[in-house]
């Protein structure tokens, strides 16, 4: 081989390895996942109870990002970031609510939790004719759906067991347990009725030579619906009693009630997912009212917003209106 022929060699090669090398980034760069920013945005204050989370702040990157994003009820933020854009790029996130001041990190890309806190803007608000009306002895109440039984009665049948006593079994079924004596059976039912279930299903022998009776078996089906129970005897005629207790399933509401948190100008509290029919009990100026929060969660004294928690609960938390207080 010449030594051109060796250059070109090695010149193939290493235009092999570089479109090689080129191609690696292409697939590493097309299966890259794009990164995003999480965070929460809260109010600035010194005291940990009083920063309360924002919701709707508008959180922007520039041309870094995908598009803007927006805190929920509980403050917190995912902004989505451009393909590109990779772990050590800088970036200046922008915090954006009328509210409150405007804020712009400078920070890198990096694996962490943004904690972002806003200071409130200092509204000047019109001088009140009187003092703010003190809203006191704050309580949540609620309702919830529960699956109950009602006890709608007792039923019950006599059967007897027809037999003679004293008969030999001859080996010819049914016979008493020990197999001496010849033997009767018989069995009962009973039907709760459509959307009833029986309980605590009980049978005895109330008459007849019940020493030497014996109750068989007993079983519900079609779920609890139907009862069945048969009853054994070896002497003479025995008479039975069969009895069970029948519910009705119904379903009831509940009442419950929660107490809110408060710290300064916030009100929070929590109910489960299945609370129905919520209001505030409260005392305006020491007169107790009762306020119905519906959906829209308006209150003449407060300004309230919602959110789901991981539990599946929900998470209520209101700001008093001017004029208004929190005791």
């Amino acid at each position: 081989m010449t030594r051109a022929h060796k250059i070109e060699t090695w010149i193939a090669a290493i235009v092999t390895l570089l479109l090689a090398a080129t191609a690696l980034s292409v697939i590493r760069w097309g299966i890259q996942k794009p990164i995003t920013l999480r965070g929460a945005v809260l109010v600035d204050d010194t005291d940990p109870k009083k920063q309360l989370p924002i919701a709707g702040v508008e959180i922007s990157a520039g041309d870094l990002a995908i598009s803007e994003a927006v805190s929920d009820s509980s403050g917190m933020f995912l902004l989505h970031l451009r393909k590109p854009i990779r772990h050590g790029h800088a970036i200046v996130i922008h915090f954006r609510d009328p509210r409150y001041h405007p804020m712009d990190m400078d920070d890198y890309v990096i694996d962490k939790l943004y904690i972002v806190r806003l200071t409130p803007i200092a509204v000047k608000r019109p001088p009140q004719d009187g003092p703010r009306v003190k809203v006191s002895g704050m309580r949540v109440r609620y309702t919830v759906k529960a699956l109950t039984d009602l006890n709608v009665g007792t039923a019950g049948k006599i059967f007897e067991v027809q037999n003679k006593g004293n008969v030999p079994c001859k080996s010819q079924n049914p016979c008493s347990p020990d197999g001496r004596w010849k033997a009767a059976t018989a069995s009962a039912s009973l039907d709760a009725g459509a959307g009833n279930q029986f309980r605590s299903p009980r049978a005895s022998c109330i008459a007849g030579p019940c020493p030497f009776t014996r109750i068989e078996a007993d079983f519900m089906s079609q779920g609890g619906r139907l009862l069945t129970v048969s009853a054994r005897n070896w002497s003479d005629t025995a008479t039975f009693l069969f009895e069970a207790e029948v519910f009705r399933p119904a379903i009831s509401q509940r009442e419950h009630w929660s107490y809110p948190a408060i710290f300064g100008d916030g009100l929070s509290f929590t109910l489960p997912a299945n609370a129905e029919s919520v209001s505030i009990e409260a005392e305006l100026d020491g007169q107790p009212i009762i306020f119905p929060l519906g959906p829209s969660l308006f209150l003449s004294w407060a300004n309230c917003a919602t959110g789901a928690n991981p539990d599946k609960g929900r998470v209520y938390r209101c700001t008093p209106k001017p004029g208004y207080r929190f005791q």
